[in-house]
């Protein structure tokens, strides 16, 4: 069993920066792929970025691109999104999850945190 436990979502300004943390406990942290997803009202829940165990290959939604960077810190066993150059649609709760793959795909991650929101004013 893995528990999840997420921070640092709030309101900021367009152009403004956020970063978000998710904290592990329960199993391994270095033997798992990590993973943020985000849901904007209305929406389903859509992939934002991945990082696989190694903490070697990153992977992005072209809509994040060059803005946000995923990072992991295996002694601390946490997860961070930093989040620059923020626009007003990437308001969302923000998920990180856990699984076995990095992956594009929701269902492939096993453990979910308790989301955090992020709101971006114009």
């Amino acid at each position: 069993q893995v528990q999840l436990v997420e921070s640092g979502g709030g309101l900021v300004q367009a152009g403004g920066s956020l970063r978000l943390s998710c904290a592990a406990s329960g199993r391994t942290f270095s033997s798992f792929a990590m993973g943020w997803f985000r849901q904007a009202p209305g929406k389903e829940r859509e992939f934002v970025a991945a990082i696989n165990w190694s903490g070697v290959k990153t992977y992005y939604t072209d809509s994040v691109k060059g803005r946000f960077t995923i990072s992991r810190d295996d002694a601390k066993n946490t997860v961070y999104l930093q989040m620059n150059s923020l626009k007003p649609e990437d308001t969302a709760v923000y998920y990180c999850a856990t699984g076995r793959i990095a992956s594009y795909y929701v269902n492939e991650y096993d453990y979910w945190g308790q989301g955090t929101r992020v709101t971006v004013s114009s």
